[in-house]
């Protein structure tokens, strides 16, 4: 545990942490605000916090979690609103009871109650490695979450799985690894924002994506597995182009990001998306879509 010795806008000095490492999330505070170790100098560090540091002052306590700046993966994502570290807005608002984001509000990112269907694709006996698929959890009508082995893991061999109702807590599958250790396996995984995940094979962009925009299929096409840039001053029609390819591109999940967006903006998406039908398989749009209301009201960082 730490104590403040300054604190300048959202960057927040403390001392006496020489137990924590860079990149640790902390909670600063009274109201135990997130944040999120930048620099480490002996036992001084510097954090970033994600939230309002109004109120905050010397003396203060700051305690690390000894664990970096992480997001949950797992059945639950799709259809949900979270904020810009993944906090699920809708639920906090139930919680609460009011319309604003309380600072310090400590809410899982995926429902922990929820059972889901989970069907085994594996059998006992089967010798996996990290990104296997060992089952399937129908998590909308338009979305199969196949639920795959930790990239950490390298190799293991299948010692019991079973299929049914499982909370994304709950164990599905046992793992024995080489040197005879044994590890269980639920739906969830916590991975770093800051490490990229793995992959075995990088496809070259060689497919067009229909945008479902035909000035833009036939002047600036895309391809799948490629980027674009909407570059524009205010005002010139950025974000509605974005609204666009979210709704009608030829895609399987949207991932809709409102990062600085006015508040009005993500009302529309939030209002327009479940009204909306997926052309392709006739479902709302929000059975394949995640929203980030990452608002322009939120602290810079965050």
């Amino acid at each position: 545990m730490g104590k403040i010795v300054k604190v300048s806008g959202p960057l927040v000095v403390a001392s006496g942490l020489s137990e924590a490492n860079m990149a640790d999330v902390v909670r600063v505070g009274e109201q135990h605000l997130i944040g999120e170790i930048l620099t480490m100098s002996g036992d001084s560090a510097a954090i970033q916090v994600y939230e309002e540091t109004s109120g905050l002052g010397p003396g203060a306590e700051v305690v690390t979690t000894g664990a970096p700046l992480s997001v949950e993966l797992g059945p639950g994502l799709i259809e949900n609103i979270y904020d810009g570290i993944q906090r699920p807005l809708e639920v906090i608002r139930q919680k609460t009871g009011g319309n604003f984001l309380p600072r310090g509000e400590e809410v899982p990112a995926l429902d922990r109650e929820k059972k889901w269907d989970f069907v085994p694709t594996v059998q006992a006996g089967d010798k996996l490695s990290g990104g296997d698929v060992i089952g399937t959890v129908q998590e909308t009508t338009a979305i199969l979450h196949k639920i795959m082995v930790p990239p950490t893991i390298k190799k293991g061999t299948v010692k019991w799985i079973r299929g049914g109702e499982f909370t994304v807590e709950e164990k599905i599958a046992c793992l024995t690894l080489g040197d005879g250790s044994e590890i269980e396996l639920d739906m969830i995984q916590r991975w770093p924002v800051r490490i990229a995940r793995p992959y075995a094979q990088k496809f070259a962009p060689n497919k067009p994506m229909n945008s479902g925009q035909r000035i833009i299929d036939t002047l600036f096409p895309i391809a799948k597995g490629g980027t674009a840039a909407v570059p524009g001053p205010f005002g010139s029609g950025k974000t509605v182009v974005q609204h666009q390819l979210a709704k009608w591109s030829d895609v399987d999940v949207v991932v809709y990001i409102g990062c600085g967006e006015r508040g009005n903006e993500m009302t529309d998406v939030l209002m327009e998306f479940p009204e909306l039908t997926d052309p392709r398989n006739g479902e709302p749009l929000m059975k394949r879509t995640v929203l980030i209301a990452n608002t322009s009201d939120m602290p810079v960082a965050a």
